[in-house]
């Protein structure tokens, strides 16, 4: 896993955001943290994260949560942007568990706007 690790870092600006949704929930799932990966997976998420579609956006949070890679403070703040974008009614229950879970990883200073929040 090492190797397809050290290619994928190599190729990440190629990859689209189900790609980097894909390659964090494989990694995550097959218990292969690949930190320097999951770092690459996160720069490369803040520079395309309009591209996401709720479950990729909740499937890569979850990634980061799951793996406990030191996560970016703009990486966040782009999930947290683009979730309130979407809105709550375009999750399904479990990809909030999943958005829950990646914002309980952070401080408090990086947890989600209260725009996503309100319809609560």
């Amino acid at each position: 896993f090492d190797a397809i690790a050290r290619e994928s870092e190599q190729r990440i600006n190629i990859f689209k955001s189900q790609d980097l949704a894909n390659t964090a929930w494989a990694f995550v799932t097959l218990g292969v943290p690949a930190r320097q990966l999951f770092e690459a997976i996160a720069r490369e998420s803040e520079q395309c994260i309009n591209s996401f579609t709720p479950q990729g956006l909740a499937n890569t949070a979850w990634a980061f949560a799951v793996v406990g890679a030191a996560h970016r403070g703009a990486l966040v703040k782009a999930v947290s942007a683009r979730a309130v974008e979407f809105g709550l009614p375009a999750f399904s229950g479990e990809q909030l568990r999943q958005l829950h879970s990646f914002f309980l990883s952070f401080e408090l200073e990086a947890s989600p706007s209260a725009e996503l929040l309100a319809p609560i």
